[in-house]
């Protein structure tokens, strides 16, 4: 087994403790279909949140999904002018046999802007 990265992110209309709740769950639930995954193939976690939203950490949505084991990690992403607001990203580490090219990123709502390559 190697270890890969998958890569996610979405977009929210308020720093409010609902819409991060509910956009992240949704996020790490796609993540983890598109993606044909389960929690014991996830490492860890990483989370990050433009500094417009501070309402609640992301992680939390995902422990309600049943990461219980997992390792997650919150963090702001860096304050860059130009930046698309009120964006939650994450990243997983997973446990794969599959290649790299095989991973699906996830990029929902406004977020999709980021990646415009990979959006979905």
């Amino acid at each position: 087994m190697g270890v890969l990265a998958v890569r996610g992110a979405t977009q929210i209309d308020a720093d409010d403790r609902d819409q991060i709740l509910e956009a992240t769950a949704e996020l790490v639930t796609e993540v983890m279909t598109r993606n044909a995954l389960t929690t014991d193939d996830v490492i860890s976690v990483i989370f990050t949140a433009t500094p417009d939203l501070s309402a609640e950490f992301p992680a939390l949505a995902a422990r309600k999904l049943g990461f219980h084991d997992v390792p997650l990690l919150c963090a702001s992403e860096i304050d860059v002018p130009h930046a698309l607001p009120r964006v939650i990203r994450l990243m997983a580490h997973i446990q794969s046999d599959r290649p790299r090219s095989d991973i699906q990123h996830v990029y929902l709502r406004g977020a999709t802007a980021l990646r415009l390559d990979i959006a979905q």
